[in-house]
């Protein structure tokens, strides 16, 4: 069933490995067929040493598992409450990596400090509120999606594919599974560089707009000209 799809979300994760975003089986990518609402998403604790197309699991929007014999990620309904929420999601990818996670578990928005991060991400990479003693007890992963999706009722995941769920550790989005990790493995240089940055100037200040105007308009506005047109 799906099998472009499930070939898509395998090479996805296999991603993670190859940009050093993951320990062990800390993570996970999913991707949404929005024509028959369907998610292939990483099958939960499996080595991505071991993981094979075959491994990857078929859920619905509600979760219910339509093909494969492996249980989804843990974290399946964080993901389903994205897709819910955010139509114009079709992958997501959550991952612990070091210097995006530390800012997550300090509570730190990550400030627009340079170019490097303008150019994919148009703001700070917010941060969520902390999850209430209750949220934890009762449909922790479903919350940790609500949680996600508060903070983007006045902000354009499209235009800031990323965020951090405090005290946990970074998500991020894009039209499929592998913009989601892509843009993971985004979000953590720029989380290093913002932490080096911070160390080499303890005054620092964030990059004025118009810079972030210029490096985000310049490969995402309506007169784009970073790259080659196709």
């Amino acid at each position: 069933m799906l099998e472009k799809l499930r070939e898509r979300v395998l090479k996805a994760n296999l991603d993670l490995v190859k940009y050093n975003l993951v320990l062990f089986t800390w993570g996970n990518v999913s991707e949404i067929d929005r024509e028959s609402g369907l998610i292939a998403i990483k099958p939960s604790g499996v080595s991505y040493e071991k993981m094979t197309v075959d491994d990857i699991v078929i859920v619905d929007i509600d979760g219910k598992k339509v093909w494969g014999k492996l249980n989804p990620s843990s974290d399946t309904p964080t993901h389903l409450e994205i897709y819910k929420a955010l139509p114009k999601v079709g992958g997501v990818c959550h991952t612990h990596s070091t210097f995006a996670t530390a800012f997550a578990q300090a509570g730190r928005k990550i400030p627009l400090y340079g170019t490097t991060h303008a150019d994919y991400f148009y703001k700070d990479i917010p941060v969520t509120r902390t999850l209430r003693e209750s949220e934890v007890k009762n449909d922790y992963e479903k919350n940790t999606g609500i949680v996600i999706s508060e903070i983007f009722t006045e902000l354009d995941p499209v235009a800031l594919p990323a965020v951090l769920v405090k005290n946990h550790g970074p998500f991020t989005f894009g039209e499929n599974a592998a913009k989601a990790a892509f843009h993971a493995a985004v979000l953590e240089e720029v989380a290093k560089m913002a932490t080096i940055s911070e160390k080499i100037n303890s005054a620092l200040l964030p990059a004025p707009q118009y810079i972030a105007d210029k490096h985000y308009l310049r490969k995402h506005g309506p007169n784009a000209y970073y790259g080659q047109k196709e």
